[in-house]
């Protein structure tokens, strides 16, 4: 029986905060609601043994138009961030079960 390997190339987006300080995330998700993009992020590290000692938090953005350019946002309102976040967390914990579910 032979092994088949699946190459795992995340998407990476390379966002500067309001300081100028740039920092790359990989994206775990993107949804659509009420018309609007939402995107969960972590911070990305090239040495995976970076991430087990940070304690990163999920990052929610939205996206919006500024002219004909599509920024990644904050979002302010927190009735809409608890909302999209329940239901990045949702999604993002039912991903991690398929995996597990998968390998065993």
């Amino acid at each position: 029986m032979s092994e088949e390997k699946s190459e795992y190339t995340p998407d990476l987006y390379t966002l500067e905060d309001e300081n100028g300080v740039e920092q790359t995330f990989e994206m775990l998700d993107a949804l659509e609601e009420n018309g609007t993009r939402y995107f969960a992020l972590v911070p990305y590290y090239e040495n995976p043994e970076e991430s087990l000692t940070e304690n990163d938090e999920l990052v929610i953005l939205k996206a919006e138009m500024e002219g004909d350019e599509e920024m990644l946002v904050s979002i302010d309102d927190d009735d809409e961030f608890d909302r999209i976040g329940q239901i990045f967390l949702k999604r993002i914990e039912e991903m991690f079960e398929d995996d597990y579910e998968d390998e065993e």
